[in-house]
């Protein structure tokens, strides 16, 4: 028994799992939110050009 305590906390392979699972969830995180940025800077930028579209006509 005492060596399979031991054993498990040797064990570094689920450790190894979460922290690969945290970095791609912070890499997920930071790509939705420049995808919203970027998308709210697009939008911004059409709005602005059919302004002045409907303002040349």
């Amino acid at each position: 028994m005492k060596a399979l305590v031991s054993r498990f906390l040797k064990d570094e392979s689920g450790a190894t799992a979460i922290e690969y699972g945290l970095i791609a969830s912070l890499i997920a995180v930071a790509v939705i939110t420049a995808a919203g940025t970027l998308g709210n800077n697009v939008s911004n930028t059409f709005n602005s050009i059919a302004g002045k579209l409907k303002t040349a006509s």
